[in-house]
């Protein structure tokens, strides 16, 4: 599958396709796979299509109220929002979790995962416009909720149980 993708990619990068192309993209695709092999990750969980249209559902609307948020920043004249760095440990700390969750909470505008700490299980956010440290605590939980929505959609049992027994305020304070 990788390898397909690959000659995807390296036949749109010649921006023709020939069968020299396609040659070449199988052995640059073969010689990318052998000497930097992915590393494998475990799916341990299963999908749940509500707990997903769910997850879907709301991020679409975080992803509008936020894009209307940045908007409205931008537009005011002589306004300078000011950012902050907040650390937030994830409850689930597989590889799969922290990549679904940072990925989720930096597509949403306004949040860049500038750093993950894959042994903690931390993720090292940038947040546009912080007034104060209720601004900080609601972009803390905001993440949280996402990584929530994220497990409960793909999660295993375990990681659903271990997502109810975790308590609050274990992720670490700026």
């Amino acid at each position: 599958m990788a390898l397909g993708w690959l000659v995807v990619v390296w036949t749109l990068l010649w921006g023709d396709i020939t069968w020299a192309n396609l040659v070449g993209g199988l052995l640059v695709g073969g010689a990318v796979l052998v000497f930097f092999p992915l590393p494998a990750v475990s799916f341990g969980g299963r999908l749940r299509p509500r707990a997903l249209l769910a997850f879907a559902g709301r991020f679409v609307i975080e992803l509008v109220n936020a894009s209307l948020h940045i908007a409205w920043i931008a537009v005011q004249p002589g306004y300078r929002p000011r950012g902050a760095i907040i650390a937030v440990r994830l409850r689930i700390a597989t590889d799969l979790n922290l990549a679904l969750t940072a990925e989720a909470v930096s597509l949403v505008p306004g949040t860049l995962i500038l750093e993950i700490d894959r042994d903690s299980g931390t993720l090292y956010l940038h947040v546009l416009d912080t007034h104060d440290r209720a601004d900080l605590d609601v972009a803390r939980e905001h993440a949280l909720a996402v990584e929530r929505r994220i497990v409960r959609a793909v999660g295993s049992n375990a990681e659903l149980r271990r997502l109810d027994v975790t308590p609050p305020g274990r992720e670490t304070r700026p």
